[in-house]
Parts: structure tokens; sequence; C-alpha cells
């Protein structure tokens, strides 16, 4: 799993347009820490690391400890709004999590042993469904990414997530059916072999 993202917070006290615009311009991007039945807090945080987070690339499903006035939040980033001129972060929001809390989070599949793959040595395509799988597992236990071992597979097969081992604790957030994450596609090539020997069995 990612390690804990940390990053430090200050007390926002006013709040509008103007003041978050003020903010900006000095290098602050406002936020907020909302839920686990808590008030919400109002803060900003330094603009040039919250970018630093943003391109780990895992900063949406990765924890976030934010630390404010000497405590410390363990949250969970659930959106981030940019400007759209010029892509810059104008705020963030964060969700408060306890260390067992079950999130939802999306999570990025990865692919291995293509060489163990009979289909893919003989020219097939992994055409990929899902790039990324939503997944429920606890907030300090989230996977940087699931691994999808195609070894065995041939053309025409698709795999499903039952072919997938998730962590300990780890759930499909779609539990209702057995759902397609790829599948082994013909090439061309043997797609047109194919037809011309159907084709020729017929006649």
């Amino acid at each position: 799993m990612s390690d804990v993202l940390t990053l430090a917070a200050e007390a926002r006290d006013r709040a509008g347009k103007g003041a978050s615009r003020a903010m900006r311009r000095e290098g602050r991007v406002p936020a907020v820490i909302y839920g686990n039945k808590e008030a919400p807090l109002s803060i900003h945080v330094e603009e040039k690391r919250l970018v630093k987070l943003l391109q780990t690339g895992f900063f949406t499903n990765s924890t976030v400890e934010i630390e404010l006035d000497g405590q410390k939040y363990l949250t969970l980033p659930r959106d981030v709004q940019f400007h759209p001129v010029n892509d810059r972060p104008i705020h963030v929001d964060f969700l408060r999590v306890g260390a067992n809390t079950l999130v939802e989070v999306n999570v990025p599949v990865r692919f291995e042993n293509e060489a163990a793959s009979p289909g893919l040595k003989r020219g097939g395509v992994l055409n990929v469904v899902r790039h990324e799988v939503e997944l429920k597992c606890p907030a300090n236990a989230i996977p940087d990414y699931i691994v999808v071992d195609v070894t065995g597979f041939d053309v025409g097969d698709s795999i499903h997530i039952s072919a997938v081992k998730l962590p300990k604790d780890v759930t499909p957030v779609i539990d209702d059916r057995d759902f397609t994450i790829a599948t082994i596609a013909a090439p061309s090539g043997l797609k047109s072999q194919e037809a011309a020997e159907g084709e020729a069995a017929e006649g």
C-alpha cells in the first residue's frame, strides 16, 4: 500500500470568494476537512506541496495526514477542483477517516506474466476494459494497484474480477456480478485467417 502522505495546514478564518482569491495569490489553496460525524474544518494548504502530492499519481487513493495546530487528522482526498484555464488546484475536500474506516477508492490495474499467455504469445491483443477498479478497503490498507495475472489466458478469453486475488479485507464495490476487467482479442491477421478457413469449410 502507499505510504501515508503528509500535508501541513493552517486554519482558514475568512470564507468567501474574495478571501479564497487572496489566499491563492499567496500560494495557498483553500480546503475543508469534513466527515466522521464531526464539524467541518476550513483550512488552507501550501500550493507547492499539494501539487507535489498530486504529481505522485496516487494522491486520490491514498490517505493524507493533515497537521493542523499541533493535531493530526487522517483523511482521504475526495475532490480536487482545478482552475479551468491554468489547471492549478483551487480547492480540495478531505474526508476525515479512522484507520479502520472502510473507504471506496479507484485502484489502478496492473497486468503481469503476459509472456505466459498463449493468446498474447500468438499475437493476440490485450483489450483493457477497466484500467481502474473501484474497491472497498480499510483506510490504512489501500493498495497501490491490483495485479491481474494473464497466465494461461488465450484468444477469446475474458478476465473477470473473480480471477484477481485481492488483498485481505479488500472487496469490489460492484458485488452483484463478476465483471470483466480485460479480454484477449484476436489480431486482425488471425481474424482474417479464421474467416477464410471458415468460408473454405462452408464451401
